[in-house]
Order: C-alpha cells, then structure tokens, then sequence
C-alpha cells in the first residue's frame, strides 16, 4: 500500500512570515508521534509566490485521518492568553493530496 502525501498550501503575507515559522517551530513534536506519521517538512517560497508548503508523508489515508481528527485538532484548538486563539498567520490555505507512486534516496 502506497504511503500519502499531504501538501497544505497556506497563503502568508510578508509581514506574517516570521510568525508562521516560530509557530511552526514551536510545535515540537505536534505530528512527529503520530501513528503513521513519515516526514514533515515546512517549505518557505523563494521568490514569485506568498504560498508555503507544509509537506507530511503518512503510511495510509486512515493514519492521517486519524491525526486529523485526534491531535491536530487539540493543537489547534489550543488558546492563548485568556483562553483566546492567535490571530491566523495565514490568510487562506488548500490540502493536496497524492499517493506516492515512485521515489528514490540516495546511494550509499
């Protein structure tokens, strides 16, 4: 069975930048426990675009699914100072989803 691939697409203005990377570093090991759970990488745009890629791998569509309704959603539920939620840094965001046909590593 093929692993998924999950890409979120998250629209961030220049000026929000910053914050949407420390809130990333910031989750330490938020997905990185999970059942199923493979790879995660957050991809800055370089330049011609003010989109980010959140990158996750997952054994199976259920794992993700899973994670999704599980521990996703407590982190994001979780409030800040007087039980209020951050402002998004985001102003707008896709989900992508593919199955991994082919992929290679390098050679030792």
């Amino acid at each position: 069975m093929p692993s998924v691939v999950k890409i979120n697409v998250l629209t961030v203005p220049e000026e929000q930048r910053e914050v949407l990377e420390k809130r990333f570093a910031s989750r330490a090991g938020a997905v990185e426990n999970s059942d199923g759970f493979e790879w995660f990488e957050l991809l800055r745009p370089v330049e011609g675009t003010d989109q980010y890629l959140v990158y996750t791998r997952w054994r199976s569509e259920e794992d993700f699914q899973n994670w999704m309704s599980g521990s996703m959603q407590a982190a994001h539920r979780g409030g800040g100072e007087g039980g209020e939620r951050p402002k998004p840094a985001a102003s707008g965001s896709t989900l992508w989803s593919f199955e991994v046909v082919q992929q290679a590593a390098p050679k030792a």
